[in-house]
This record gives C-alpha cells, structure tokens and sequence, in this order.
C-alpha cells in the first residue's frame, strides 16, 4: 500500500471516529435514564453543549489548519477526542457527561475543516474520494451503536466510551509517526482568477451553500440522534436489549453509508442539479409515509430515508471544492461546518421537545417541511453553470 494510500486511510478513520463519537451518546441515553432515574426528554439535551462545541470549534480549527498544519491537526484531533471520551466514561453526574461531551464536541469540530480539504487536495475529480470518505464517516454511526450497544448488555455505559476513547489515542500516535516520515500529500497548484466563479456567483453559491446546510443539518442531526430512540419505541422484540437496538441502527447506516459512493459518481459524471433535487426531494414523501410507522415497514422507510440523507453530504462538499481556491479551502468548511455542526446543538432540543408533546411523529412532519426547503433553495439558487462537472 502507499503512502497516498494510507494517508486517505488516515483520513477515512478519522471521520468514522468524529461521527462514533459524536454518535456514542445517542444510545448510551437510552440507558442512562434508569440510570439517573430521568426521563428521556431530561437526559438528552446533555449532549446539546457538545453540539455547540462540535460546530463553533470547526472555525478556529479550520483557521489553524491552514496557517498552521492539517496534519498536526489531524494528530491533536485523535488524541484529544480519545481522551475527551475517557473523562466523560469517568463522569459521576449528569452534569459532568455534559462536560465529557462537550470536550468531545470540541475535538470532534477539527475534522471535517481539516480532514475534508486533505481528502480533495490535489484531486481533480472529487465525487468518487468524497463518496468514500462519508462512508466511512457514516460507518462511525455503526461503529458507535454496535459498540455502546455491546458495552451497555456485557459491561457498563462507562465502557462504551473509554474503550473506544483508548482506540482514538492509539490511532492518533500511529499518524503522528506516519505523518514524521513525510506523509503529507502534494499540495494542489493554486487556482487561476478565471478558473474561479465571479462575486455574483460566490454570493449565489454561498447562498445555496447556508440554505442547504440549515435544512440539511437539522435533517441529518435529527434523524441520527432520534433514531435509536425510535427503535426503542416502535421495533417490537427487537427493542428488549440495548444490544439489539444499536444493532438495527447500526445495520441501517450501514446500507445507507454506501449511498454517498453512488452519489459521489453521479456528480462526477452527471449534472448536479438533477441529482441535487432528487436526493432532496425523494425524502419528502418518505418522512410523511413513516408517521405512524412500526416494525419493519418502519425499518425499510427508514433505511430509504437514510440512504437519502447520507446522499445529500458529498454534494455540498463537491461545490465548494470546486468553487474556491486550495490556500483557503479549509477555512470555507469550517465556515459550511460552523453551520452545519452548530445546527446540530439546534437539533438535539428540538428532537427533545417534539418527543415530549407529539411523539415522533411530529418529528417526521418537521423533517419533510426541513426538506421541502432544500428542494426550494435548489430550485431558486443552482444554476449547473456555477458547478462544472470537471474535466478528464
């Protein structure tokens, strides 16, 4: 294997860890309401600082990463969110979780400004290496419900975040050797003036770029932290062990993961804006048919809206890979990611207050109004002129 080979290896780790850990409380709260003697609605909200770290850190993060290194980033993402995990698997209070997680947030906010701009550094055609790379970060959410849903049946909720958070350190110390013995990729020749699009453009494309995003981010926040929730709720016997929930969980992203590799290939190769709308306007229908869903019918609806979901990351991505010069792509992610992430801590109550008063079906009714407005920012701002499929 070369070293091109293992450094997108690096980078393809990294984001299944951000996602696991980010993810890991997700079915961990499940639990810990009988733990703590608190109800679902009370626990859940704990993780919201971590969602706020998760998104307010990608600036900073994206800012160091380009006047300082991305690789040395990348090291002190590994580490500091390995170790973030341990303090929190140590946490006595419910108050001291939501520090853990919060510390996590922090950590976890470095990847995506950093690893995502290593991932399409040099690379003319981008779809493919992006689609692979938010597999892998989908993965994280298997990851994270095959593990703390093992660690809840055969050992404790403590387990499920420090065995994981030893794992994080040691990677982060097989990277720091690598990336010593010079295993930074080229850098990409920076782009010419009228290779990039013009002011009116940007604007557009920015626009484009923050509608997408808030609509989107509520929908993928949403949908990954209610939905082991919603199996616990509506699945029947396969609800009955922590184990089993996680397990239907983590076999729905999964399948769904690879989404984002078809994905991936049809914006190499086709239009964005076709693709663009149907992945965002297939979801519609699907949130509506899931109301009042149960057993497997819920599974296959949720399988189809998840797969959608994860479909809709490498797009965004692509345009603004292709839209904005090397030397500050990843200060334009942190900028998407702030938003994004941040998003997220929005999310976390949301996903908390609708179950409180309608269930999840109120839920359901919120992410097809969510994605009603990706549909119509897609409609209004892209134009296929401002995101050229690139040349072989």
């Amino acid at each position: 294997m070369n070293r091109e080979r293992i450094s997108f290896l690096f980078l393809n780790l990294g984001h299944l860890y951000d996602h696991m850990f980010m993810a890991l409380y997700a079915l961990v709260v499940v639990v810990l309401v009988k733990e703590f003697d608190q109800s679902y609605s009370a626990l859940l909200p704990l993780s919201t600082p971590g969602f706020v770290a998760f998104g307010a850190g990608a600036l900073p993060a994206g800012w160091l990463a380009d006047r300082w290194s991305r690789p040395g980033m990348l090291i002190v993402f590994f580490i500091g969110i390995g170790a973030a995990s341990i303090v929190t698997g140590l946490a006595r209070t419910p108050f001291e979780i939501a520090g853990g997680l919060f510390a996590i947030g922090l950590f976890a906010s470095i990847y995506h400004p950093v690893g995502i701009a290593m991932v399409v550094e040099g690379r003319e055609r981008i779809g493919k290496p992006l689609g692979i790379n938010g597999v892998f970060g989908n993965l994280g959410f298997s990851a994270a419900f095959l593990i703390a849903g093992a660690m809840l049946d055969y050992v404790n909720w403590r387990a499920a975040f420090i065995a994981p958070g030893l794992l994080a350190i040691a990677t982060g110390f097989a990277y720091a050797g690598f990336a010593r013995r010079g295993a930074v990729s080229a850098k990409e020749k920076p782009k010419a003036a009228g290779d990039l699009p013009d002011r009116a453009t940007l604007i557009r494309i920015f626009a484009l770029i923050a509608a997408t995003t808030i609509f989107g981010g509520l929908i993928f926040h949403a949908t990954t932290v209610s939905l082991p929730k919603v199996f616990d709720e509506r699945l029947g016997a396969l609800s009955t062990s922590a184990l089993g929930i996680g397990s239907a969980a983590a076999a729905i992203f999964l399948i769904a993961a690879f989404t984002q590799i078809v994905v991936g290939h049809l914006i190499d190769n086709y239009r964005i804006r076709p693709v663009y709308l149907a992945v965002a306007g297939l979801q519609i229908p699907l949130y509506l048919l899931a109301i009042g869903l149960a057993g497997t019918p819920l599974l296959i609806v949720t399988l189809a809206f998840m797969m959608l979901v994860f479909g809709n990351i490498p797009i965004n991505d692509a345009i603004v890979a292709r839209n904005t010069a090397p030397a500050v792509r990843s200060r334009v992610y942190a900028l998407k990611y702030v938003l994004t992430l941040t998003i997220g801590a929005v999310a976390v109550p949301m996903v908390a207050f609708l179950h409180a008063r309608e269930g999840f079906d109120g839920l359901f009714v919120a992410l097809a109004i969510f994605a009603s407005g990706i549909v119509a920012a897609i409609l209004l701002l892209l134009r296929e002129r401002a995101v050229p499929a690139p040349a072989e």
